[in-house]
């Protein structure tokens, strides 16, 4: 387990060894709310296993997916957050039921200034995360919500390894800021076309979806 956690961190044994002897682990199940919105951050989540979804909500409760975590990863937004004494400004939800280790802020801040390898693993973050925020903005822009829809399922089904993804519609309508009866439409229209087979909060792709 502990070379799958830290797999991607691509860093020395010790440094490794150092991040798992400071680190709290966690489990959490599908669902539960690891970080919410205005929270104190008081450490930083890697991802041992499982998926975590980031979230923004705004006044009137609505919501956007930002990005997803996965195995190796952390959410650059908490620990940017939890450096400068901020807030959080996202709440973060488990995917897919997950292991967590906390690294204390504390400790962040001194692995960063004793190993340049720690901070080139933020600045990898950074930029993947900006790079996804990038893709938000352009789909937002310039995509309709059948487009957009069809790319959260190839990333869904990517990130579950799977054909099958579990996920209802008032979810993905959540995920997408958008009506649940918009979600429910154009995926009844995306199984007539062929594209999905809807089941109890179960979609299965039927064709490979390019986008």
């Amino acid at each position: 387990m502990e070379e799958q956690v830290l797999a991607e961190f691509k860093v020395s044994p010790d440094l490794k060894q150092k991040i798992l002897e400071n680190s709290i682990l966690k489990h959490f199940k599908a669902g539960d709310v690891i970080l919410n919105e205005n929270a104190s951050i008081g450490s930083i989540p890697i991802i041992g296993s499982g998926t975590i979804r980031v979230i923004r909500t705004d006044e009137e409760g609505k919501e956007i997916l930002l990005y997803y975590l996965k195995a190796g990863e952390s959410c650059i937004m908490s620990l940017l957050g939890g450096i400068h004494n901020d807030t959080s400004k996202v709440r973060a939800e488990v995917e897919e039921d997950a292991e967590i280790y906390f690294l204390p802020i504390n400790k962040v801040i001194l692995f960063i200034k004793e190993y340049p390898q720690f901070l080139e693993y933020i600045f990898r973050l950074y930029h993947k995360r900006f790079e996804e925020l990038l893709e938000v903005i352009n789909a937002i822009a310039f995509k309709k919500v059948d487009e957009r829809l069809l790319l959260l399922l190839k990333k869904k089904s990517e990130l579950q390894n799977s054909k099958i993804i579990h996920v209802s519609h008032e979810q993905l309508a959540n995920e997408l800021a958008t009506a649940r009866v918009v979600v429910s439409r154009l995926l009844k229209q995306l199984e007539e076309d062929g594209w999905v087979e809807l089941g109890r909060n179960k979609i299965t792709l039927k064709k490979k979806i390019i986008v």
